[in-house]
């Protein structure tokens, strides 16, 4: 038997994605957490072969979390599930010790297939990802897109910024003060060459980052 928990802040998705696995006899969801610090708590008590993640979380962002979990002693195996564009995040993901990569706008049947396929050990990507590494691998660095550059806090105040939240509620979400964020948000215009937030939003929608 699989042992899944599912960490999303949306229990309406938390209870689509256990849905569609009690689909399979042999995956069983044994908890559900709505941010980093109910994840914790479950973590330590209940069974988990494999944690499907959602990056947008309140708090600690799932990157951090990611990150977390690899430098830990938890032999937990993560599938990032999210709203977020693989092109743009699935990389990131794996470098930062996920076992693989799903969009939300994915078949259903695609998920079931990949909590098999990291519960084995294996990562797994869609034909769509393995061709964005591909891609990537034989890219010139010289013709990444700029936000490639950019640290995951970075890229975190990017998005949350290109979604129209002001610095005090990214600095509440992401437990830091405004006046760090504001920092970020510097180093983010100044890799970009962007000089304001709207250079910063429309940058983000035309990479198709929100």
């Amino acid at each position: 038997m699989i042992h899944v928990i599912t960490c999303d802040e949306h229990g309406i998705v938390r209870r689509g994605i256990r849905d569609v696995l009690s689909e399979a006899v042999d995956i069983r969801v044994t908890g559900e957490a709505a941010d980093a610090a109910e994840l914790k708590d479950l973590l330590r008590s209940t069974p988990c072969d494999v944690l499907i993640l959602e990056l947008a979380l309140s708090g600690r962002g799932g990157l951090d979390l990611l990150a977390g979990l690899a430098d830990s002693a938890a032999q937990v195996k993560v599938l990032v599930f999210s709203m977020h564009a693989e092109r743009d995040y699935a990389i990131r993901c794996l470098r930062a010790g996920a076992y693989g990569f799903l969009s939300k706008t994915s078949d259903p049947r695609r998920l079931i297939a990949a909590v098999r396929s990291v519960a084995r050990g294996q990562k797994h990507v869609t034909r769509e990802l393995a061709q964005v590494l591909a891609d990537n691998i034989a890219k010139p660095a010289s013709e990444e897109a700029p936000h490639h550059a950019l640290s995951d806090r970075e890229m975190q105040t990017l998005v949350r910024i290109a979604s129209g939240k002001r610095l005090s509620e990214i600095a509440d979400e992401f437990m830091l003060s405004p006046k760090t964020v504001s920092v970020y948000r510097t180093r983010v215009r100044e890799k970009l060459n962007l000089p304001t937030n709207a250079a910063l939003t429309a940058y983000a929608i035309r990479n198709h980052l929100v």
